[in-house]
């Protein structure tokens, strides 16, 4: 095999295949087929191993590679030992092999919903988030006959890698991903969520008490280093010059609020996420903190299908 080619040339080779039309019958065509199987080859690094779990023959999987490699004019590979390494071109393509199949999984999963009686919404969750805000944004959709809703919950990186496979439509987070010009995510801000000191009504007790006094003599439960809202609650306390006695740090919201009600000390938390113990008096508002917000993020993806349920829940919370 041939060793590493021009990297823009393969690129337009590849695409200029897959975009051929009847107007240049003479072009050859690339075979899917032949691409997919360059993939697995390619994941596994090896064609023993790819052929094994194809079900071919190395010979046969051999052939159509140098087919394919022969369609493109490049190498794909290169033997070193053992081990099959991609060239420049190889990379590329693999690349290119990529995005034709997640367009073909994204079209699938789009159009086969057509005609059914029921559409499903597929919903990640960052794991840390606030569950009364995840079923307030999906409140619109609970309970309708034509509608499955399927919700999972992980760390940010593996909700967007499920975003980015269409195995998600929508990710629910507190965490703006990173953007830059080859981004593919498109955020959007369903609402900002006031920040309060809260706890029980034995601790902050019957009179009004000052923010000052409050995290001077009350323990307080924040949220982990790294965070926005401990950022923002770092900046708020040097500015007043005080210095907090912490009783624990946690990187969830729903173990922010069981500390609460534990009476473990006065939690730095949204109010939405203790509701129901607010209404029920089980815990108090004790100060809103003035310019600490939480902000709730629905992440999408550009799509050339996107859901058609995500339209209904994608505007701002009120």
């Amino acid at each position: 095999m041939r060793g590493a080619d021009s990297g823009w040339m393969i690129a337009r080779k590849l695409h200029i295949l897959t975009a051929a039309n009847s107007e240049n019958r003479t072009m050859p065509q690339i075979n899917l087929h032949h691409l997919r199987l360059f993939r697995a080859v390619a994941t596994d690094s090896s064609l023993t191993a790819a052929a094994r779990r194809l079900n071919l023959s190395q010979s046969a999987l051999s052939t159509q590679i140098r087919t394919l490699e022969q369609t493109l004019g490049h190498d794909l590979f290169e033997r070193r030992g053992r081990t099959l390494v991609m060239t420049e071109a190889g990379h590329i393509a693999l690349d290119h092999a990529e995005a034709i199949f997640r367009t073909a999984e994204d079209l699938t999963a789009t159009l086969r919903e057509t005609g059914r009686g029921r559409r499903a919404l597929r919903v990640g969750a960052l794991s840390t988030l606030s569950r009364n805000f995840q079923l307030k944004f999906l409140r619109p959709l609970i309970g309708r006959s034509d509608v499955e809703v399927v919700l999972r919950s992980g760390s940010q990186a593996e909700l967007l890698r499920g975003l980015e496979a269409t195995s998600l439509d929508v990710v629910l987070t507190n965490l703006a991903p990173p953007r830059d010009a080859a981004s593919l995510w498109l955020v959007h801000r369903l609402s900002e969520q006031p920040v309060s000191l809260i706890g029980t009504p034995a601790r902050i007790g019957a009179s009004p008490r000052q923010l000052a006094d409050l995290l001077a003599r009350e323990p307080i439960v924040l949220p982990s280093r790294g965070t926005a809202l401990r950022d923002a609650f770092d900046a708020l306390i040097s500015r007043l010059g005080i210095a907090p006695g912490i009783a624990a740090e946690v990187d969830d919201m729903a173990m922010l609020r069981l500390l609460a009600r534990e009476d473990t000390g006065l939690a730095v938390i949204p109010p939405i996420v203790v509701q129901d113990e607010l209404a029920s008096g089980l815990l108090v508002e004790a100060v809103k903190l003035e310019g600490i917000v939480e902000s709730f993020l629905a992440v999408t993806r550009d799509r050339r299908f996107p859901n058609p349920l995500l339209a209904s829940i994608l505007d701002p919370q009120p």
